[in-house]
This record gives C-alpha cells, sequence and structure tokens, in this order.
C-alpha cells in the first residue's frame, strides 16, 4: 500500500482509477447504504422512542436519562470503527452492522418495558452496530475516485439519512397506536434490514486483510500521520469544529415557533417530515455545485449562508410567515451544508487505504462537537435576548468562525502531493 502523501482532494491525483471506474461507482447507492443508521439513529432512538415512552409512563426525567445514553455511540464510534478495515469487505461490514441492529432493536421493541435496563442495553447496542454502517460507508466513499462522483455521493448519502430518517419517524409514529408490539417490531427490523440490501450494488472494493501484521501497521501508521499529523489537517479539523453549519436550531427552532404564532399542528410539519424532506431536498440540490469549486470554501460559504435565514428570525417581524420563510429557507440550507460537509470529510480524508472507515469515523465524529456546543450556545443566546436571541446566535458565531476559516482556505491553496 502506497502512503497517502497528502490531506485533501489533491491527495486523489496520487491514485489513478482504474478503467471503468466512474460507471461503478454508482454514487446513488449511498442513499440507500446510510438508510439503516438512518433508521435506528434518528427514526427510532431521536425519534418515534420518546414517543413510545411516554405511552409507556416514563418520566421526562427518565426518557432524557435514556435519549442522552443511546446518543453516545455516535459520538465515540471511532472506538470500535477500525473493525470495518479489516478481515471482510466494507459491504459486508456493513451488511452485518445492519442485520444485527435490525436483530436488537426487534428484540428490544419485545420487551415488557422500554425503559429496563436490558432494554435500553439493546437499543445502545443496536445504536453501535449502525456505527459499523456508518464507517462503513466512510471507507466506500473514501476509495470514490473521481471529485464530482464524491460530492454526488456525499449528496445521497446526506439525503438517504434525512428521508429515511424522518420516513421512519412518519411510519412508526403512525402504527404506534394501531398496531400491536409484535406488527411493530418486525416493521422497524424491516425498516432497517431491507435498504442494507443495496450494498450487493454498492462500487467493488479489495478485500483488506491483515496479511503481514508488521508490514499492515506501518501502511496504517502513514496513513493516520499523512492525515492527521500534519499542518495543513490543522485547519480541516477546525472546519469540523467551528460553529457554522451546525444545524443546531433545528432542534430547536420548534420551541420558539409559538412567539411567531404557529400553531402546533404546522411546527409538526415544518420541523417534521416535511423539513426532513426539506433539508434531504438541500442536500441533493449540493449536487448540482460544480466539483471544480473546492469542497471547503463551497461548505464555509454555504456555513456562513445559513446564517442569513436565522438572522430574518431574528430581526423579522414575529409572525408565521417570517417564520416559515426563515425556517425554509434554514432547512433547506443546512441539507445542502450536511451534503458539503461530508465532501470536506472526504477531501480531509484523501484516499481510503487500509485505514479508511477507520479515519473516516473519527472526523466525522468531530462534526458532533459543534452540534452540542452550539445547542448550549444558542439556549443561552434564547435566556439572555429572548426568542430572538436563538437564532441571532447562530447565525453570529457561525459567520465569525466561517469567515475566519474561509480567508485561510481562500488565501492558502490545496498543495500538491509530494512524488
Amino acid at each position: 500500500m502506497n502512503e497517502i502523501e497528502a490531506v485533501g482532494a489533491s491527495a486523489l491525483s496520487a491514485v489513478p482509477a482504474p478503467p471503468g471506474a466512474a460507471g461503478q461507482e454508482r454514487p446513488w447507492v449511498f442513499s440507500f447504504l446510510i438508510a439503516p443508521s438512518a433508521v435506528v439513529s434518528n427514526g427510532v432512538t431521536a425519534g418515534v422512542l420518546a414517543l413510545l415512552l411516554r405511552q409507556h409512563g416514563v418520566a421526562p426525567a427518565r426518557q432524557a436519562e435514556i435519549l442522552s445514553l443511546l446518543g453516545l455511540p455516535q459520538m465515540i464510534y471511532f472506538l470500535w470503527s477500525p473493525i470495518t478495515d479489516f478481515w471482510m469487505r466494507r459491504r459486508s461490514w456493513l451488511l452485518l452492522g445492519a442485520v444485527a441492529a435490525a436483530l436488537l432493536t426487534v428484540i428490544a421493541f419485545r420487551q415488557a418495558r422500554l425503559d429496563a435496563p436490558l432494554t435500553v442495553m439493546l437499543f445502545f447496542l443496536a445504536i453501535c452496530c449502525t456505527q459499523l454502517v456508518v464507517s462503513s460507508c466512510g471507507g466506500m466513499l473514501g476509495n470514490l475516485h473521481a471529485e464530482s462522483t464524491r460530492r454526488r455521493a456525499s449528496s445521497f448519502y446526506q439525503s438517504g439519512s434525512l428521508a429515511f430518517g424522518a420516513g421512519a419517524i412518519f411510519v412508526l409514529a403512525m402504527l404506534a397506536n394501531r398496531v400491536g408490539t409484535g406488527t411493530l417490531a418486525l416493521t422497524t427490523g424491516l425498516l432497517i434490514a431491507v435498504p442494507a440490501l443495496a450494498a450487493f450494488a454498492a462500487p467493488q472494493q479489495q478485500m483488506v486483510s491483515l496479511g503481514d501484521l508488521r508490514q499492515t501497521l506501518t501502511g496504517i501508521w502513514r496513513e493516520f500521520k499523512a492525515t492527521f499529523l500534519n499542518w495543513r489537517a490543522v485547519p480541516y479539523a477546525l472546519v469540523m469544529v467551528f460553529p457554522m453549519g451546525s444545524g443546531a436550531a433545528m432542534g430547536l427552532l420548534p420551541g420558539i415557533a409559538v412567539d411567531y404564532g404557529v400553531t402546533a399542528q404546522q411546527v409538526a410539519w415544518m420541523n417534521g417530515l416535511a423539513g426532513a424532506l426539506l433539508a434531504a431536498a438541500g442536500a441533493m440540490a449540493a449536487s448540482l455545485i460544480p466539483a471544480r469549486l473546492r469542497a471547503s470554501v463551497v461548505y464555509l460559504v454555504l456555513g456562513i449562508g445559513t446564517g442569513l435565514p436565522l438572522l430574518l428570525l431574528a430581526f423579522g417581524p414575529l409572525r408565521p410567515a417570517n417564520y416559515f420563510a426563515g425556517a425554509t429557507l434554514y432547512i433547506f440550507l443546512v441539507g445542502a451544508t450536511y451534503a458539503l460537509f461530508t465532501a470536506v470529510v472526504l477531501e480531509f480524508l484523501g484516499t481510503s487505504g487500509k485505514s479508511g472507515s477507520s479515519r473516516y469515523s473519527i472526523i466525522n465524529s468531530l462534526g458532533n462537537v459543534p452540534v452540542a456546543y452550539m445547542t448550549f450556545l444558542d439556549g443561552r443566546g434564547a435566556a439572555h435576548w429572548g426568542t430572538r436571541g436563538l437564532p441571532a446566535t447562530e447565525a453570529i458565531l457561525g459567520a465569525i468562525g466561517g469567515s475566519l476559516l474561509l480567508t485561510y482556505f481562500l488565501l492558502h491553496k490545496p498543495t500538491e502531493p509530494s512524488a
């Protein structure tokens, strides 16, 4: 395995695409490959589970404890994701993770109490399994050769995540009061496992094997060193953790909607199924941006741009029309920004090599950092300055952070790989 000589998209030029690769890479398939993770993480644990816990009489405090615990695997999955780089093809790991997650979720739903320790453990393990799906997708994305293909795959990846997550919430919430536990469990399992069959259409890739252990570990160290232990990696790491484009306000806007005169039913649609589909449309729209434009630059521009509709909410009239206009544009732009975020992760990653899934997982997990602290800071903004303070806080901090990094990336061209 040749050493990766550079950080960023320029490193791709060191790895020529095999003949016919462009027609075999199928960027559309990533919409389905990420679906098992979206159904479990977004549709079940971050979606319908709170409703089901409420129906089972679980107190709000206990609900918060359970849901916060179930959010942990998404932040620490880089601890076990390296396994997807070895022994089997990454698409085989994806299938295994999806099927295991489906079985664990079905068993969890069949338990007598959803808040019982055993049930929570089953859900936790299911989410851990779906993170194998995420890391496998990352490794496969890193194997794509053409930058234009990577951009389209990033858009399909994010739009599939948003659409399948929203669809799962809609389907399971509709069934929750209409069918028995067994039917709900089986439906959930099918929603998780069936999309994973798209792995059979995933891009072809060589078997990754440990082979000579010393040689393999040396190659992996070289890849990690080239990606992370490099001054050029610093600005990319800052892009991952800076506040622009975090989308944190998406989960907070429903809380201030009433101040704009918006009804609960309107919020349910605007920030529920319709909002998720709107974000998915934004992610797909990002694929129309020419690949010759550097992903990191476009991401930062879009990240700053997400603050414009927030300023409309912050300084415009407290009326329903203003809320719908601001929220619609914001959600659409966040979807596009998320797609470009994945493209920047791939730009940071370079080529997959032997450790693509591991390095992708580390980089991607950094993206959870700004979501967490911006959610807190947005809340503090609302506490200090009222309704208008929430969107204003995110818009201003995002503009400051994004402008600083945008200036750097505009002044520094991508470094070509050394010979």
